[in-house]
C-alpha cells in the first residue's frame, strides 16, 4: 500500500525555500516563498514581499520561517542566504499589498541554509545558521516579560574553526539534550547551552552533508543514529552508533540510496498517519551546476524506514520542467485540511505543492 499525491504548479518562481503560515491573520494557511506569499485557501492569488538580489540561477533567500519577532500578533519571517552574508527578519506589514521591510540580526559568513530549534525549552525556536566557513552560532529572541519578542536577538558562538557544510540536531547520548551535528563532528550541548563553548566530538567525517542531517533511531536499539544526504555528489546514507562496554562510540555507515545526487533537504514525517515516520527528500535542482549529477533527472521522495531496510517511493520524477525537485528548505504540513501532510516543494524549477491523498491500494 503505497501514498498517493497530486501535485499541482504553484509558481514558475525560483525560490528554494517556503513555509506555510497564516500571513494576513484570516484563519486560513498561506505559502511563502521567496519574494511572494500565496493567498490561501487556494494558493492562486499571490502578493509581493520584497525585492530579491539574483545570483546567476540562485536568488538570495535561503530561509522563509515564521516567527513574530517584534511580538505584534502578525508572523514575521526570518531569513539568510550565501549571497547577502547575513541573518535578516522581514516585517509583515499586516496588509495584503505592502511591501515588507527587512532588517538585519547579524552580519555572518556565507549561510547555507538556517535551521531551526527551541534549545533551551522557551517556547520559541532559536535560529541556527549553516556558515561552513565560520564557527557555528546560534540567536535566541529576546523577549518582554510577557514572552513577546522585542525585535533583539542574542547571539552565542558554540563552536571554534568552520562548521562546514551540513547542520542538524540529535540527541547522541541520548540525555535529553539535544545536540548540534556537522559535517566533521558534533557538538554536545551542556547543561547551561548559555554558558559558552560546547564540547566537539570529531567522530566521523560525512563530506558535503545535507541540511538538515537528522538524528533518529534506525534500527531501535536505543541509540541516537543519523541520516545524511550527499548536498554535492551522489548518496543518501544512516550512520548506525555503536557502544562499546568502556562506553566509547563509533559510527558504521549505511547506504539507503546511491542513485540520486543533491539530497540537499531531509525530514522525518507520518505521511501516510500509520505512526511511523517516513524519510522524505529528493534532489536540489541545480544545488551547484556542476555537481556530479547535477543535470540528472529531479525527483520528490519519501522512504519507509522499516528498521534500517530502508524502501523508497516516487513521489514525482523526471526531467526539469516534467518533474521536480525539492530545494534548499522544503515545508510538510496539512495544507489542504484532509488529515494528511502535504508537501510544499519550492526550487530553480518553481513550486510546487504535492497534495497528500492518503494510503492508496
Amino acid at each position: 500500500m503505497t501514498i498517493s499525491f497530486k501535485k499541482r504548479k504553484i509558481s514558475d518562481e525560483p525560490y528554494e525555500a517556503c513555509s506555510v503560515f497564516d500571513v494576513n491573520n484570516d484563519g486560513t494557511l498561506d505559502i511563502v516563498s521567496g519574494a511572494y506569499w500565496y493567498e490561501g485557501p487556494d494558493f492562486v492569488r499571490r502578493h509581493k514581499i520584497c525585492e530579491l538580489a539574483s545570483y546567476a540561477h540562485y536568488r538570495d533567500d535561503f530561509s522563509d520561517f515564521p516567527m513574530d519577532v517584534d511580538g505584534n500578533g502578525r508572523m514575521d519571517i526570518i531569513t539568510g542566504s550565501w549571497w547577502s552574508e547575513g541573518i535578516h527578519w522581514r516585517r509583515n506589514p499586516g496588509h495584503s499589498d505592502s511591501l515588507w521591510e527587512t532588517f538585519r540580526i547579524d552580519h555572518t559568513s556565507n549561510i547555507e541554509t538556517i535551521r531551526y530549534y527551541d534549545i533551551d525549552g522557551c517556547g520559541v525556536p532559536e535560529i541556527f545558521p549553516n556558515t561552513p566557513m565560520a564557527p557555528q552560532t546560534f540567536y535566541k529572541l529576546i523577549t518582554d516579560e510577557n514572552g513577546k519578542g522585542t525585535g533583539q536577538f542574542r547571539k552565542m558562538v558554540i563552536s571554534e574553526g568552520p562548521s562546514g557544510h551540513g547542520l542538524g540536531f540529535a540527541d547522541i547520548t541520548g540525555n535529553g539534550r539535544m545536540d548540534i551535528v556537522l559535517s566533521n563532528g558534533w557538538l554536545e550541548q551542556p547543561e547551561e547551552p548559555y554558558s559558552g563553548l560546547w564540547t566537539f566530538h570529531p567522530e566521523f567525517a560525512l563530506g558535503s552533508a545535507s541540511v538538515p542531517i537528522i538524528g533518529y533511531d534506525v534500527n531501535g536499539d536505543g541509540l541516537c543514529d543519523l541520516i545524511v544526504g550527499q548536498a554535492h555528489d551522489y548518496g543518501l546514507h544512516w550512520l548506525e552508533q555503536t557502544r562499546e562496554e568502556d562506553g566509547s562510540r563509533s559510527w558504521i555507515r549505511h547506504e539507503i540510496d546511491m542513485t540520486a545526487s543533491q539530497y540537499h533537504d531531509l525530514m522525518l514525517v507520518d505521511l501516510d498517519l500509520d505512526g511511523e515516520l517516513e524519510l522524505v527528500t529528493g534532489k536540489r535542482y541545480l544545488a551547484h551546476d556542476n555537481d556530479p549529477g547535477f543535470d540528472d533527472p529531479l525527483g520528490v521522495y519519501y522512504f519507509k524506514i522499516n528498521g534500517g531496510a530502508f524502501e523508497k517511493h516516487v513521489i514525482d520524477f523526471g526531467p526539469a520542467g516534467e518533474g521536480s525537485g525539492n530545494g534548499i528548505f522544503m515545508w510538510i504540513q496539512d495544507v489542504t485540511g484532509n488529515g494528511y501532510p502535504d508537501i510544499v516543494a519550492p526550487g530553480t524549477d518553481g513550486l510546487y505543492l504535492f497534495e497528500n491523498l492518503g494510503k492508496q491500494e
